[in-house]
């Protein structure tokens, strides 16, 4: 099977159903930006426990259901306009950077890019410089070619190598520049809001597939976890060659967050056969009275 990455997903926003039908289409890997929940953060313990999450809980109920799952870790630019718990935030945040499965500082930027938004994001850019780790940015959804370029900038500004920095959320009227500037370009597969697959084909055929990064974003609005898979299949119909796919959907991800140290490639293809007798912290990703996968093996044990 065609394996591909999903290198920009929110699954702890999904179902157990949703990483099913993701390793069946042949999601081997996956990254989860920390990012904003949908409702305003209050208190720095809900970060707190959420960062937890990603690199705890998430992680192993990836594994689960043959995925192998990693992170990024920042805070986002829309929570950024409450500075006072935006400070605390910046405190908690180098307790986390370092843990396993951390594959960048992200996802950060702006969004209405006001001065908050570009103080917090110029912080965590010194951050990712102490950490040699990549940088996720999130270009805004309003005035995005604006927000797009200011956040080349500021990343030159803060002296650093473009190689090391993701700038997502493309679309046609940025792409080129981010690809001339020497940047990785993320494109997100969203119904309505972002990127078609149709457009998608067409933006590869034009620009090729040098340092450009397919991925769904799917969170808890109307997305499509299957989004990479689903754009990989319509490239092969529309003609575009099976090493450029590759590319775009899987060697790219993996070439640009493995410069954090913490992504491999044997992760998953040496990865331990599934088996969901496992708990961690006496949890499992099963309700009482269910079966557990066991691969390898015909005998099934209740939890």
């Amino acid at each position: 099977m065609t394996m591909y990455i999903d290198p920009h997903i929110h699954v702890v926003s999904r179902t157990t159903d949703d990483y099913e039908a993701m390793q069946k289409a042949g999601i081997v890997a996956v990254i989860e930006p920390a990012f904003w929940l949908g409702q305003p953060r209050t208190e720095v313990g809900s970060f707190k426990d959420y960062f937890s999450t990603l690199v705890g809980w998430e992680r192993f109920r990836a594994s689960q259901f043959g995925i192998v799952h990693y992170c990024t870790m920042g805070l986002n630019s829309k929570e950024a306009n409450n500075e006072p718990l935006a400070e605390q935030v910046m405190e908690l945040l180098p307790l986390y950077v370092g843990k396993e499965g951390v594959v960048a500082i992200g996802e950060i930027g702006y969004d209405d890019q006001t001065e908050a938004e570009d103080k917090f994001y110029r912080l965590q850019l010194e951050l990712a410089k102490e950490v040699d780790l990549p940088v996720l940015i999130h270009t805004p959804h309003r005035d995005k070619r604006k927000g797009t370029i200011r956040s080349m900038d500021v990343s030159e500004e803060h002296g650093l190598d473009p190689k090391m920095v993701l700038v997502d959320h493309n679309n046609e009227e940025t792409v080129k520049e981010v690809l001339d500037r020497g940047y990785y370009a993320g494109f997100t597969i969203y119904p309505h809001t972002k990127m078609g697959s149709e457009r998608m084909v067409e933006i590869v055929k034009q620009y090729g597939p040098e340092r450009i990064i397919v991925n769904s974003a799917a969170d808890w609005g109307i997305s499509d976890p299957l989004a990479v898979p689903k754009t990989a299949d319509l490239m092969r119909k529309s003609g575009i060659p099976e090493e450029h796919i590759k590319m775009v959907t899987y060697q790219n991800a993996l070439t640009a967050f493995g410069q954090s140290g913490q992504m491999d490639e044997q992760d998953w293809l040496n990865a331990a056969p599934l088996d969901q007798t496992k708990k961690m912290s006496g949890n499992s990703v099963l309700r009482g009275g269910q079966t557990p996968r066991v691969e390898g093996s015909s005998d099934f044990v209740e939890n």
